[in-house]
């Protein structure tokens, strides 16, 4: 296909062939950096392969990973980099997980694969932090963002394997099915519900939510429960104490949005974590930003907050203390001059609104001004802004990707081989390689926190 481009002389060195030489050297770098290509593995090898590596960290390539996540119904994957320290750390949780998780009744294997080297399977699967986790059931990936102590581990992805909906007949068996639930998820319980009535619901939301309906239950359940009728569908946040009662009407549309509106708690405070679930709702953020929020007056307004948001649901309410995340609060042009707390509405990425008249929030009364911002914002006395922080490495994350930017990195690369060919043409340079930057010690921007570099432990 390079006929027509290349000339060949017959008496030429290749080297001093016109400015071929460069051209060639284009092509081998493009031809040595290409993804190779592997023979395909057969159903036989593959079942060679995996069967002796039952209760063990399976180590994957891009040879077998495709076959991996194909052979197994579920399969967590750590994708890592050797040099993350993080990474380190984890790797022997996940090998003691791995030895009970084999032993399951439905068994999830577990896998890992330097993505750092096998950068094809990283870019496929968006990869741009270590760890990153996800968990494969039947070759489809959802991140994983639950604990990483191996006990914990283990009782978050017996959620996976579980069925849909159980079906619970006595009070011995909610109190059961509510401790192997464990906090990690909200828990939702249809009391006199028949199971058709969320079965579709459940498999939609699995990912999300635990399900059940209970058949059976005591006066004494439903008084624990705070339910005084039935058919009742109620939801729990373990983590956060918080519960609430949906009576109907038992139609599609309600169900749905009961469900919808319930997968959070009713107050956030915001976090790596709580950014990505974020993401999975639509609905407009009341973001509130504290001086801190561990002191007691954050906790008192963090109260009226729940109080608002359980009248409001159509909203996310979410906090976060300057004093906690002081790069995410700038991004809302808070400052430490500026007078704390203060409420916008965030649409979850880069557009908020101001509330005219209601640029913080005094001490006295702060549940009426609550409900004044709300109204105000409904009314729409608003003035619309932009974020203003947005790192190079936030752009690349919500645009592009990590793949885009390889290919640049590697073409701007090229080209300055090129240019130094020019000035030195039978010199070919090398580089060493170094250890790769971490950003787990720089601040976070808004809503692309710790994703660009090695990523921080989640506090189990």
């Amino acid at each position: 296909m390079y006929r027509s481009i290349i000339h060949f002389h017959s008496t030429a060195p290749i080297f001093f062939m016109n400015n071929n030489n460069m051209l060639l050297l284009f092509l081998s770098i493009i031809l040595l950096l290409a993804p190779a290509s592997y023979p395909p593995i057969t159903a036989a090898e593959t079942e060679q392969q995996f069967a002796v590596e039952g209760g063990k960290v399976l180590e994957l390539d891009e040879s077998n990973f495709d076959a991996a996540i194909s052979k197994f119904d579920h399969i967590l994957v750590d994708f890592y980099a050797p040099w993350c320290g993080h990474c380190k750390r984890l790797a022997p949780q996940l090998d003691k997980a791995a030895r009970i998780l084999a032993d399951l009744k439905q068994p999830i294997s577990i896998a890992k694969i330097d993505a750092d080297k096998y950068k094809r399977v990283g870019s496929k699967y968006d990869i741009d932090g270590y760890p990153t986790i996800k968990i494969f059931m039947h070759g489809v990936p959802t991140d994983y963002y639950g604990p990483r102590k191996a006990d914990l581990l283990v009782r978050f992805l017996k959620k996976f394997v579980a069925p849909d909906v159980a079906i619970l007949n006595s009070d011995s068996a909610i109190s059961e099915f509510v401790e192997e639930a464990g906090t990690s998820f909200p828990i939702f319980i249809g009391f006199g519900l028949n199971e058709s009535a969320i079965s579709h619901f459940a498999v939609k939301y699995k990912k999300r939510a635990w399900f059940s309906v209970s058949k059976d239950f005591s006066d004494k359940t439903m008084e624990f429960y705070d339910f005084d009728k039935v058919p009742a569908l109620v939801a729990r946040h373990p983590n956060y104490d918080e519960q609430s009662t949906f009576y109907g009407p038992f139609e599609e549309k309600f169900i749905e949005d009961y469900i919808k509106q319930s997968l959070l708690p009713l107050a956030l405070p915001i976090s790596e974590e709580t950014l990505r679930l974020l993401k999975d709702d639509e609905r407009k953020i009341i973001l509130t930003i504290l001086e801190d929020e561990t002191d007691e007056r954050a906790n008192r307004l963090v109260k009226l907050l729940k109080a608002a948001a359980s009248a409001n649901r159509d909203f996310v309410f979410v906090f976060v203390g300057f004093k906690q995340w002081e790069g995410f609060a700038e991004s809302f042009e808070v400052s430490k001059k500026t007078k704390l707390p203060k409420m916008v509405v965030w649409d979850g990425d880069e557009e908020y609104f101001s509330v005219v008249g209601s640029d913080s929030i005094e001490d006295e009364d702060q549940g009426s001004q609550i409900t004044r911002f709300i109204q105000g914002y409904k009314d729409g006395n608003i003035v619309q802004k932009r974020i203003s922080a947005g790192s190079f490495m936030g752009f690349v994350n919500s645009m592009i990707g990590v793949g885009t930017v390889t290919i640049i990195v590697f073409v701007v690369a090229v080209v300055m081989i090129i240019q130094s060919l020019k000035e030195e043409p039978l010199t070919v340079g090398t580089r060493d390689e170094g250890d790769y930057p971490s950003s787990s010690n720089s601040q976070p921007e808004a809503r692309q926190p710790l994703r660009s570099g090695e990523k921080q432990d989640k506090e189990d």
